[in-house]
């Protein structure tokens, strides 16, 4: 009996003669435990993809990025990752809390080359390695239930062209996020952040942010 596939799964599968070869897949390619190749390539990875699920089933996805080695390999069956400044909404971390169910997609544009992972994942406020990771709000670890890696046929090659400058680094002050900056949010910002706009280059208009962004503004 199949670990992951479900009736929904084996319908398709039947309709388009698919469950051999999906069977064989699961048997053969899914595994439960990280194995040193993809220890290697997870902590070698900059950036991934998290999906998660809240309370209902509603599903969501985001992009995390960082430094490579931001995604941490505890063990063979634990990774974590952490959770930096983002826009306050705190969505998938507030999914995570609830549901606890993720995947994440870890890429490689230039091989090509993608590796799932699916878990299920925990936050605690307390984790010892928040004092590992400058400016990490939280921390999230993923116990590893499923881990393969996907076919790169329709994955498109490209190459990096720079890192974020808005990622905590060690002996570097983080810039102020650039949305950040526009006049209408302000009042609505973190304590922490009042006031910071008008020291680090003023306050700007929506519509100039939204600009930086569709122009590729490294500030935006």
């Amino acid at each position: 009996m199949s670990n992951i596939y479900k009736d929904s799964h084996r319908s398709l599968q039947d309709k388009f003669d698919t469950r051999r070869i999906a069977d064989l897949l699961e048997g053969g390619f899914i595994a439960s435990e990280l194995s040193d190749q993809d220890e290697a390539f997870i902590g070698s990875r900059d950036m991934f993809w998290l999906s998660t699920v809240d309370s209902d089933g509603s599903p969501t996805v985001s992009y995390k990025g960082g430094d490579a080695g931001f995604v941490k390999i505890i063990d063979k069956t634990t990774i974590a990752f952490p959770v930096y400044n983002g826009n306050g909404m705190f969505y998938s971390t507030g999914n995570i809390s609830s549901s606890g169910k993720v995947g994440l997609l870890f890429m490689d544009f230039e091989k090509p080359f993608r590796l799932r992972v699916q878990g299920d994942a925990s936050i605690a406020n307390d984790d010892p390695l928040l004092n590992e990771f400058k400016e990490a709000q939280l921390v999230v670890r993923v116990s590893v239930t499923h881990i393969f890696p996907n076919c790169p046929r329709y994955v498109h090659r490209m190459e990096k062209v720079s890192s974020s400058r808005y990622v905590p680094r060690d002996n570097v002050a983080t810039p102020l996020a650039g949305w950040k900056r526009i006049d209408i949010v302000q009042e609505a910002l973190p304590k922490e952040d009042h006031g910071r706009a008008d020291n680090e280059g003023g306050q700007i208009t929506v519509d100039k942010w939204f600009g930086k962004v569709a122009a590729g503004d490294p500030e935006a």
